[in-house]
């Protein structure tokens, strides 16, 4: 079956200098291996994942692992659902006018806009957050709540799902996030399967 016929789900995941790499590459691996329950061919593969940075070049993620993006956000395919991770690079990419009118822009078109860990402060300067209940790693809440005081921080609980805005806590809380999505898209049962097959234990 040629795959680029098939419907598949396109995700974008927003990469940048000092990104967590669990932030990015456990929702990426959530996403990429994901299929039609109790199948395991690529024929039932259910999206298609971008890594997708400022600009194309590597990306110095924290720790030193090196990534290469797909693309840039002047070239991506359009996006169905968009993730913004988290990492001390936020912390600089907050005040960054061009990736936050980036994810302003792209939450207008996909479908939902998700964050890992502090890529809660990127959605919340997009304005995206205002209004809603919202969580990001523990030990920026306070911080949260003192920044964006319109903002219904929650803490101890993995993930807030608003509808088309998905927060989640810190580093590893996006993979039980993004098998959410996965429950929401396409079934609990596959949600399941793709959690089995990662020899995750994740219980929906």
């Amino acid at each position: 079956m040629n795959l680029q016929k098939q419907n598949l789900i396109t995700v974008g995941i927003l990469v940048f200098d000092d990104v967590e790499v669990l932030d990015a590459c456990g929702p990426f691996e959530v996403f990429s291996v994901a299929r039609t329950a109790h199948h395991h061919e690529d024929e039932h593969r259910l999206f298609r994942v971008h890594m997708i940075a400022q600009e194309l070049r590597t990306v110095s993620c924290r720790g030193g692992m090196l990534l290469q993006p797909h693309y840039a956000i002047s070239s991506h395919p359009d996006l169905d659902l968009i993730l913004v991770p988290g990492g001390q690079g936020t912390r600089r990419e907050r005040t960054n006018p061009t990736l936050i009118q980036w994810i302003e822009q792209q939450n207008q078109k996909s479908q939902m806009t998700m964050s890992v860990c502090t890529g809660a402060m990127l959605l919340a300067e997009a304005g995206l957050l205002r209004g809603l209940h919202a969580t990001t790693h523990w030990n920026w809440i306070e911080w949260m709540r003192n920044q964006y005081p319109d903002v219904k921080m929650l803490s101890d609980t993995r993930f807030v799902d608003e509808g088309r805005i998905i927060t989640s806590a810190g580093i590893s809380a996006g993979i039980d996030m993004s098998l959410h999505v996965i429950a929401r898209l396409h079934g609990n049962e596959t949600a399941l399967w793709t959690a089995r097959r990662m020899e995750y234990t994740w219980s929906g």
